[in-house]
């Protein structure tokens, strides 16, 4: 009897051991998770990564309907609804492209004003086309184009909006946000969200775009796009990218198509005729860049956070 006992109380030491373990773990997951989702740089921790871009987890396929809604027990499984209409910020990252990739770019050259101040409503359309470009390549790259989509919908509010006209250019926008003490440089939660904040992360991407579409463009028929795509990636949105973003973009990377694929893509004739496309917007871009960098560094806003 005294030995049943003991090895009874052997067993129940054992299992507090292992909910003491498994609590543990839970706790440092949840840190892990708080932590990402926490950078803001895609809006969520490790699950929401999981739903929404699932293709950068190819390893963890299943994990989408894992971390799905679960039914309680005896509860009916639900039926299935009618599909929702496509919401704007759907229609405008996945609606059908009537541009060519061209007149895409050629919208960012008339970004300038007679002052060289870069006029928000250009910049802006610009900025959907690009995203719609972006998705003809497929899901590989909703990394940027989802974020876009919202960050264009905040300062589309913002251009119609009572304070419109001091969303008109990039500049007016960063004096009056300067003036009125609506940048929020220390992340207090507490603050609407500002211009200034969502232009930058638009900046950063289309650094990367930049590159992206030079390195396309001046690489010879053989160069592998993947590599292409990656250095251009670690040479800007990385910087601002925790680990494990990082990590399953840059796998997330190999599965992109050919060179020719993308030149086709872009509805402009042949390869030739993309090279040289790309060699005629591509300064306009890269003066764009140039020209917000200057002026956010001059007000020392380029780490926002």
């Amino acid at each position: 009897m005294a030995g049943d006992w003991s090895r009874r109380g052997g067993r129940r030491r054992q299992v507090s051991r292992r909910r003491a373990f498994i609590g543990c773990a839970e706790v440092g997951k949840k840190e892990a998770v708080a932590k990402v989702s926490q950078s803001g740089c895609w809006g969520g921790g490790e699950e929401t990564l999981l739903r929404e871009r699932p293709f950068l987890f190819p390893w963890r396929a299943d994990m989408g309907q894992r971390l799905g809604k679960r039914r309680s027990m005896g509860q009916k499984k639900e039926e299935p609804s009618a599909p929702a209409a496509p919401s704007p910020s759907f229609a405008m990252a996945y609606g059908d492209d009537g541009h060519n990739l061209r007149e895409v770019l050629a919208t960012f050259k008339s970004c300038l004003d007679e002052k060289s101040e870069i006029l928000m409503d250009p910049y802006l359309a610009g900025w959907k086309g690009l995203v719609r470009f972006l998705n003809t390549m497929g899901t590989i790259f909703t990394f940027v184009s989802k974020d876009a989509v919202a960050k264009i919908q905040i300062m589309e509010e913002f251009r119609s909006g009572p304070h419109k006209e001091s969303y008109r250019t990039l500049q007016s926008m960063v004096s009056y946000e300067m003036a009125n003490n609506l940048v929020d440089m220390k992340k207090n939660t507490e603050r609407p969200v500002s211009g200034c904040r969502t232009i930058l992360r638009l900046h950063r991407a289309l650094l990367w775009l930049q590159l992206f579409l030079e390195g396309l463009r001046t690489g010879g028929a053989d160069c592998k796009t993947s590599v292409v795509c990656t250095d251009s990636y670690n040479a800007s949105l990385a910087n601002y990218h925790p680990w494990i973003i990082r990590k399953a973009t840059t796998i997330a990377f190999c599965t992109l198509p050919n060179r020719e694929a993308f030149f086709e893509n872009m509805k402009v004739g042949s390869n030739e005729e993309a090279v040289e496309m790309l060699g005629e917007a591509l300064p306009h871009i890269k003066k764009l860049y140039d020209i917000t960098q200057e002026l956010y560094s001059q007000h020392k806003l380029l780490d926002l956070p």
